[in-house]
């Protein structure tokens, strides 16, 4: 009779979880990446407008660079508390993802020691039976002696 675990289903049930979870640290590692490109997005930006100040020869448009350069510093400040907030829930989605694997990780200790007791109980089964086996064919042969003995 094959080893059958009784709580195959528990654990199961643990490693779809866990995927659940690896695939809710994937989305939130996402998310920190496309906040990531639109701060280097927007430090391009205003490395750009930088340039353009500097090489503008009209004193005219400063104070409209200067009003567009406070939005894209602000913005970036902005896209930094998003991304610091990113990583935060990242942080806690990894947290959750080590959880489930320690869960997955103690049914599957169980799984194995219990497959090893398993074996074990088969063995000592088996044995038994060949042990059974051995006195009986020493009985026969004994009796199989006297027998031979008993017609000379």
């Amino acid at each position: 009779m094959p080893f059958r675990y009784r709580l195959q289903k528990i654990l199961d049930f643990r490693i779809k979880k866990k995927e659940e979870q690896l695939q809710e640290v994937l989305k939130a590692k996402n998310e920190v990446d496309r906040i990531q490109r639109l701060i280097d997005a927007n430090n391009e930006e205003i490395a750009g407008v930088i340039q353009t100040m500097r090489t503008t020869k009209d004193f005219k448009m400063m104070d409209g660079y200067d009003k567009y350069l406070k939005h894209l510093y602000e913005k970036g400040e902005e896209l930094e508390n998003q991304k610091m907030e990113a990583i935060k829930i990242l942080e806690e989605e990894k947290r959750k993802l080590v959880e489930r694997e320690k869960e997955v990780k103690v049914l599957e200790k169980h799984k194995d020691k219990m497959k090893d007791i398993y074996i074990e109980e088969e063995k000592q089964a088996e044995n038994k039976l060949l042990s059974e086996v051995g006195v009986q064919k020493y009985y026969r042969i004994k009796n199989e002696k006297k027998e031979e003995e008993g017609e000379e």
